[in-house]
């Protein structure tokens, strides 16, 4: 195995046992806690505000000094921006539906892929649901599926190289 690979590899296992830790830690995992962060119309707990909070205290820094200032990640790949920064119905849509979701089961993917350990049924079931939207949301990004009130995803890379050439 490559001295880029072992890096790599011990980064993201560092990294992913402290996201893991502090989202447990701060109780994220716990579905009646982030659905009361979200409730902010009756019995709203702001708890979870001052984790994303000292998480954004503690990523800024790192992200201004030493993130941004690299040309290549830790294993090596080029780091780039995003070069979609549009807003538009694709954006809306995904946004409501990733919503809807978060809404209704309490968890987002991270927080849920964590709470696996438990081994509650539940959480199987949502993430093996996860799973088959993510294949579904794979399907409409290639083409091949329609989304409500946007339809089939157009290549507009596509469309625009072939008329301007």
């Amino acid at each position: 195995m490559s001295k880029s690979k072992i890096i790599c590899m011990s980064v993201s296992l560092v990294a992913g046992l402290l996201f893991g830790m502090g989202m447990i830690i701060s109780d994220m995992v716990n579905p009646t806690k982030v659905i009361g962060f979200l409730n902010i119309t009756g019995n709203w707990d702001p708890s979870l505000a001052f984790v994303m909070g000292g998480a954004l205290a503690v990523f800024t820094p790192i992200y201004h000094f030493v993130i941004k200032k690299r040309a290549r990640a830790v294993n090596g790949d080029k780091l780039s921006w995003a070069s979609n920064t549009k807003i538009d119905g694709t954006l809306i849509s995904g946004s409501l539906i990733f919503g809807a979701g978060w809404g209704l089961a309490g968890f987002c993917p991270g927080p849920a892929i964590t709470s696996i350990a438990g081994g509650s049924n539940i959480i199987l079931a949502f993430i093996l649901s996860m799973i088959v939207g993510i294949i579904l949301a794979k399907q409409y990004q290639q083409g091949r599926l329609p989304l409500p009130f946007v339809g089939y995803r157009k290549n507009i890379c596509a469309i625009y190289t072939k008329i301007n050439n």
